[in-house]
């Protein structure tokens, strides 16, 4: 289990923060401090950057953009803050902020501080001292879905997020703008992605439901309990948290969810437990979420193969980012083989018609 507590590490190359500066903002906003403050990066994201601060015994995480992005509005931290802020609030597995710094002269762009959750978070590669029983892992499932569940029927108007909503149809603005950001961060000629997006733009059906949606709700994003991994403690990275439908958010979760007879690109990237045995498959999981909820899922494909165009597109900015320089993360090099191949799943998916 030692593997699957997340825990931080050096600091990459090209993304060190001000020390000096940071120290100075934390004693005018945070402090006092008893001993001095220590930075470490948790290094395995892929979107805004995130740091751990010691400062003498207490603990905090530190979120700010990438040093350099395509995409503004994808790293909008005085955002990312209001959502966690009120979130907190009413949502427990929701981290509670600590503060926002708007100036950007202190780190070169805004970033907020919340406190640490701490667990176990499971990612692509199964740890070799982690067994999880085909019990454990049917738990596992059924607490994510009936999680999604619950954030779904939470009251966004009372917990003071409001503000997010957007009148209008939200299935066709989604699949518009990242149609749209894909044409802006394309770097290669990717076919299947472009039958996918057409496929899309024949297939928008109206809205079902207006919630509050996470947008990036899959494992990786999960703090588990180490001693019950079924316990979900902690729900992280909200940047993309809206007003929208809870089928885009179920289809994204989809579109994550790596099933054993899958292709093997997608294994190192998804979380390990989807493919174990006793882990649901896509099709039962949005079964188990219709059960949940009593929500229609006749139409699930179209919101699983949206799922996957996210998925690829987000992945498409992030190559996008590495290819022009501004990062020189060693791990994004052959992103655009994912993109393909998460283009060739939907392809295969919409001629199949099946999850």
């Amino acid at each position: 289990m030692s593997a699957a507590i997340d825990s931080p590490g050096p600091v990459r190359e090209g993304e060190e923060l001000d020390l000096e500066k940071l120290e100075a903002y934390l004693a005018g906003s945070v402090g006092p401090f008893d001993g001095p403050v220590t930075v470490e990066q948790f290094r395995q994201g892929h979107s805004n950057l995130t740091y751990l601060i010691r400062a003498g015994e207490r603990e905090l995480v530190l979120r700010r953009p990438p040093f350099s992005s395509k995409v503004k509005t994808a790293h909008d931290m005085s955002r990312e803050y209001t959502v966690l802020s009120h979130l907190c609030e009413m949502y427990g597995p929701a981290p509670r902020t600590v503060a926002f710094c708007e100036d950007e002269s202190v780190l070169g762009a805004e970033f907020y501080l919340m406190e640490r959750i701490k667990g176990a978070i499971l990612r692509g590669k199964q740890p070799a001292d982690l067994d999880v029983s085909p019990e454990t892992a049917r738990e596992c499932c059924l607490a994510f879905v009936k999680n999604l569940a619950d954030l779904h029927r939470l009251d966004y108007e009372a917990a003071g997020l409001g503000s997010l909503y957007k009148p209008g149809r939200y299935v066709e603005r989604q699949v518009l703008g990242w149609a749209k950001r894909y044409t802006g961060s394309q770097t290669d000629e990717t076919p299947t992605i472009d039958t996918t997006v057409a496929w899309l733009k024949g297939h928008i059906p109206q809205d079902t439901d207006t919630v509050l949606i996470h947008n990036d709700y899959k494992f990786d994003n999960f703090v588990l309990d180490p001693n019950d991994l079924a316990r979900i403690v902690g729900v992280l990275d909200w940047e993309m948290a809206t007003i929208g439908d809870p089928l885009m958010d179920l289809g994204t979760s989809l579109g994550y969810w790596v099933e054993a007879d899958d292709p093997g690109g997608l294994a190192g990237t998804q979380c390990f437990l989807t493919s174990l045995p006793g882990s649901m498959t896509r099709m039962e999981l949005a079964e188990q979420y219709a059960e949940e909820t009593d929500r229609d899922i006749s139409n699930i494909l179209f919101y699983y193969v949206f799922g996957l165009l996210k998925i690829a597109v987000i992945v498409q900015q992030i190559y996008y980012r590495y290819v022009h320089g501004a990062t020189k993360d060693k791990r994004f090099a052959s992103l655009i083989f994912i993109v393909g191949l998460l283009g060739q799943i939907a392809v295969n998916a919409i001629e199949t018609e099946s999850l």
